[in-house]
């Protein structure tokens, strides 16, 4: 090759790899200012991996609870809501969860609900869900709508913590520790279906592929999180987003630890969801008229749905997808809960 040839390559190469970096970097600031929005109640709790004052418990060694999980506060908002703060063993740490409670609710009266379990995005807390409309499009529901605490970059996952583990164990503390409370102590039945937004949406489909759902649903979800830019977005986005947490203790480094990365990721997980009903959604985060940039976050997680869709068609595991014009927020997270949610609540037998 020509030395003018070379140059000219090693500069296209450089303004590549320069492009690609400012658009994550952009996706990271959207993800930010997209999801830090106050939630109804202030809970003073800083980012994931950083230490949080203990509540005061009211009880202790709490009767009928799974080992390593204690019911430390039960707080009644209104007549669905609930939140429940708890004492983890596989958190090291005090957590919440929210519940909105059906008609005809009562944690002794014998009777169980099926549950749909809703997990939040990143930046965002057990409260993030509250924004959306799902309390009224459940109002006449017979289901138990579960929405816990995920960590501001928790992932849902048992953090690698460089191959040592230990806390944060967010996968164990939900699916080990939360879901036998709330079967044990709440009402809860076997029946259970799971969607989240942004990071909640991976998480819905990780949770899914345990087989401990009849559902999932992921909207603008990191379904593909070794997806080229996707993978930065995630690092840049733990770094930035909960500032002072080493993003490698989530799950290594990618080329390092790329079996632990592809353990956490549903793109990679695909083949475990056979036999779970499953919906995928994200927007394009085109520039809308008159604007010079568009919603990056988006266009990442568009591009991981359609990967992540892709991979359950080469493998025949029937999904529903809904691409569209839209953005990284609630307006349209809201919308897709609403296309959703009668296959969700139907999977589980709380449906008309």
């Amino acid at each position: 090759m020509a030395p003018g040839s070379r140059l000219r390559g090693l500069l296209v190469g450089a303004v590549a790899v320069t492009g690609l970096l400012v658009l994550v970097v952009a996706a990271t600031i959207a993800l930010i200012t997209a999801q830090r929005r106050p939630g109804a109640e202030p809970t003073g709790a800083p980012a994931t991996g950083e230490p949080r004052a203990s509540a005061t418990p009211e009880t202790r060694g709490t009767p009928g609870a799974p080992a390593g999980i204690e019911v430390v506060r039960e707080r009644r908002l209104d007549g669905r809501r609930m939140d429940l703060t708890l004492r983890s063993a596989a958190l090291d740490d005090v957590t919440t969860v929210r519940l909105l409670l059906p008609e005809g609710w009562s944690a002794g009266s014998g009777r169980t609900w099926p549950t749909l379990w809703l997990l939040h995005g990143g930046l965002d807390d057990h409260r993030g869900w509250s924004r959306s409309d799902v309390e009224r499009l459940t109002a006449a529901a017979p289901v138990i709508v579960v929405m816990p605490d995920g960590g501001r970059c928790g992932s849902y996952s048992d953090w690698y913590n460089g191959g040592r583990g230990g806390p944060p164990r967010w996968a164990t503390h939900h699916l080990e520790e939360l879901l036998p409370l709330l079967e044990s102590r709440y009402g809860a039945g076997g029946d259970r279906a799971i969607a989240g937004y942004s990071m909640g949406g991976q998480g819905a489909m990780l949770y899914a592929a345990t087989g401990r759902f009849k559902a999932a649903a992921s909207f603008s979800g990191a379904v593909h999180t070794l997806l080229p830019g996707v993978d930065l977005a995630v690092m840049l986005g733990t770094t930035a987003g909960c500032f002072g947490t080493d993003w490698k203790r989530i799950w290594g480094d990618p080329h390092g630890d790329r079996r632990v990365w592809e353990e956490h990721n549903p793109y990679h997980r695909a083949a475990e969801l056979r036999g779970v009903r499953l919906y995928v959604a994200a927007g394009d985060g085109r520039p809308r008229p008159g604007e010079l940039f568009g919603d990056v976050t988006e266009e990442l997680a568009r591009k991981a749905a359609t990967a992540f869709a892709g991979r359950l068609g080469e493998l025949g595991i029937p999904v529903e997808t809904h691409f569209y014009r839209g953005r990284h927020n609630m307006t349209y997270w809201n919308r897709e809960l609403r296309r959703a949610l009668p296959m969700l609540l139907s999977s589980v037998g709380a449906g008309d």
